[in-house]
C-alpha cells in the first residue's frame, strides 16, 4: 500500500516522496510514462502528479498512461499536474497574464486539502502557465492576488490540485495540506527506521543472493551505514575497502581505519594515490575530473578484485540527490555527475547494489543510529566522492591539496571548537586559482585566494547560506592567512542552493 508520485521532470519531485515518509507513509516514485500495469504492482491508495517544465497545451506534453486518471483513489496534481487534471477533464490551460516564481500569500483557501489549516498560508510558486477555466464538477478552493485558480478539488471524484509548491520548505504549511491529502487517500503511517531496515535488508538479500559483495568505504554516514547494512544482510560475503586516491582531508585515513575497524566492518586499504593523480594530470574541466574518478574508482576495485578473488556486485551508497543532479529523473536537467552515478565505465564488471539510491541524507542518518553507528560518523557533514579534486579549482597538484588540506582542517577544526559545526549541514574550504596582491610583514605577497562556504539545509536539494558570526570568520580569515602562507586572502560564499550548487564543482 503507497502513494504513487508521477515524475513529470520537476527538481521538486523527491521532496514530495521526502514528505510523505516524513508523515510515516509509505511512498514511490515512477516516471511519468509508467504503465498503468506497474502503477497497480503498487498497490496505491494516491496518486500525486508532479510539477514539470513542460506546457499541457505542448504537442510532446509528457501524460500519463491512459487510465491512470479513471483509477478510483484520490488524484493530487502539483503546479503542471494540476493543469493537466484541469485539461483532461475539459478545463482550459493558457499563457499567465503575470508568471509567478517565489512567495505568494493565499488571499483565500479552503476545502478538504486546507481542513485544519488557519492563519497566514505562505506558498511557493513557480509556474508561467494557470487555469483558467475550471472544468465541471471542479470549485477553486484557494487563489492568490496574481493567480485566481491557485487550488481546485473535486470532492466526488476525488481529485486536487495545488498550483504551488507544498513540499518545498518555502511552503510552511505545505505538509499539513499533504497529510491532509493522505488522510484522504486512507495511507496507513507505518514507514519508519525499522521498516526501511526490514525492507532494505530484504531487498539485498533478494538481489545478492549467495553471491560477494564489494563495498567502497569512504570514512562518511553513507558509506559507512551502507556497510553496517550489508553486514547484516549478507556477512562475511561482504568485503569492504577503502581506496586512498590521495584527495582525502588531513589525517582522514587514518580516522578511517581507526573509526570503522573496531566496528568489525572487514576493511582493506588500498593506496591508489599515484594512480589518481596521475590520470588528473593536466585536467582542469570539473566534469571531466569527476568521470576520471569514477573510472579510478572501479579500475582500482577490479585490481583489488584479482588480489581478493571473485566478486559478483558492488555496493555503493548512492543516494536520491545524486540522481536527480545526474539526471535520473525523467525530464530533470543535467546539473553535474556523480561519480556514483555518470562516472562508471560501461564495461563494468560488477553488477550494482545501491540500497539507499531512493532515500535522502537524513533517513540514512536515522538507519544508522538504528543500527548503532557511532555520531561522530554519523552526524558528519557529507564529504564528496571525488574529494578534494573538485574543491581545487582547476588542475589538481600534489602542491595544492596541501594547501587545501590545511585550510580545510583550520575552518573545520574552528568550527568545532566554536561549537558551529551541528549547526552546518555541510562545510567546505575551496581553493581558487585567483591570485591577488597582499602585504605581511611588511612585505608584498602575490598569493591564492580561499574560499569558505557553509550552508544550512534540510534535503540537500535546496540550501541557504549558514550566518556564521562575523568574529568566527575573522578568526578563521586570521588562522589561515597566518598558519598557510600560501593564502593571503579569504572570502566567504554566501549563495544559496539554487542558483549555486553546495560544491564548487
Amino acid at each position: 500500500m503507497s502513494v504513487v508520485i508521477l515524475d513529470f521532470g520537476s527538481q521538486f519531485t523527491r521532496l514530495i516522496a521526502r514528505r510523505f515518509r516524513e508523515l510515516g507513509a509509505y511512498s514511490v516514485i515512477l516516471p511519468s510514462s509508467a504503465s498503468l500495469e506497474r502503477i497497480q504492482q503498487e498497490n496505491p491508495q494516491g496518486i500525486v502528479l508532479s510539477g514539470g517544465p513542460s506546457s499541457v497545451y505542448d504537442e510532446n506534453a509528457p501524460k500519463p498512461a491512459a487510465g491512470v486518471l479513471d483509477l478510483n483513489v484520490p488524484i493530487l496534481g502539483v503546479c503542471y499536474g494540476m493543469q493537466y487534471l484541469a485539461q483532461q477533464a475539459g478545463g482550459d490551460v493558457k499563457r499567465a497574464g503575470k508568471r509567478e516564481y517565489g512567495k505568494a500569500d493565499l488571499t483565500r483557501y479552503g476545502g478538504q486539502l486546507f481542513a485544519g489549516i488557519q492563519g497566514e498560508f505562505v506558498a511557493w510558486m513557480s509556474h508561467s502557465d494557470s487555469v483558467t477555466q475550471l472544468p465541471q464538477g471542479y470549485e477553486v478552493v484557494a487563489e492568490t492576488e496574481d493567480t485566481p485558480v491557485t487550488a481546485i478539488e473535486n470532492p466526488q471524484t476525488r481529485r486536487y490540485g495545488v498550483q504551488f509548491h507544498p513540499e518545498v520548505v518555502h511552503t510552511p504549511k505545505g505538509g499539513q495540506l499533504l497529510a491532509n491529502f493522505l488522510d484522504i487517500c486512507g495511507v496507513r503511517r507505518d514507514w519508519n527506521a525499522e521498516h526501511i531496515v526490514e525492507e532494505l535488508v530484504e531487498g539485498v538479500r533478494g538481489q545478492v543472493g549467495d553471491g560477494k559483495v564489494l563495498l567502497a568505504i569512504s570514512g562518511g554516514v553513507d558509506s559507512s551505514t551502507l556497510a553496517l547494512l550489508l553486514a547484516k544482510a549478507v556477512g562475511d560475503r561482504l568485503t569492504a575497502v577503502f581506496i586512498d586516491h590521495g584527495l582525502l582531508r588531513l589525517g582522514e585515513r587514518e580516522q578511517v581505519e581507526a573509526a570503522l575497524r573496531p566496528l568489525g566492518v572487514n576493511l582493506v586499504t588500498v593506496d591508489a594515490r599515484a594512480e589518481f593523480m596521475g590520470a588528473l594530470a593536466g585536467v582542469s574541466d570539473p566534469e571531466q575530473k569527476r568521470k576520471i574518478i569514477g573510472r579510478e574508482f572501479i579500475r582500482a576495485f577490479e585490481r583489488e578484485t584479482a588480489k581478493l578473488g571473485h566478486f559478483d556486485f558492488l555496493a555503493q551508497g548512492t543516494l536520491y540527490p545524486d540522481v536527480i543532479e545526474s539526471a535520473g529523473g525523467e525530464g530533470a536537467a543535467n546539473i553535474k555527475s556523480h561519480h556514483n552515478v555518470g562516472g562508471l565505465p560501461e564495461d563494468l564488471n560488477f553488477k550494482l547494489v545501491e540500497p539507499f539510491r531512493t532515500l535522502f541524507k537524513d533517513e540514512v542518518r536515522e538507519i544508522a543510529r538504528l543500527l548503532g553507528l557511532p555520531d561522530h560518523i554519523r552526524m558528519r557533514h557529507p564529504f564528496p566522492g571525488p574529494g578534494l579534486a573538485i574543491r581545487v579549482l582547476g588542475e589538481v597538484t600534489e602542491a595544492k591539496l596541501d594547501i587545501l588540506r590545511r585550510v580545510d582542517d583550520i575552518f573545520i577544526s574552528g568550527l568545532r571548537e566554536f561549537g558551529l559545526y551541528d549547526g552546518c549541514s555541510q562545510a567546505l574550504a575551496v581553493l581558487t586559482p585567483i591570485q591577488s596582491v597582499g602585504v605581511m610583514g611588511d612585505e608584498r605577497t602575490y598569493s591564492y585566494t580561499a574560499a569558505l562556504r557553509a550552508v544550512t539545509t534540510e534535503d540537500f536539494m535546496t540550501a541557504e547560506w549558514a550566518r556564521l558570526p562575523y568574529d568566527f570568520l575573522a578568526t578563521m580569515s586570521n588562522r589561515i592567512v597566518n598558519q598557510v602562507h600560501e593564502i593571503n586572502r579569504v572570502v566567504y560564499d554566501i549563495t544559496g542552493k539554487p542558483p549555486a550548487t553546495i560544491e564548487w564543482e
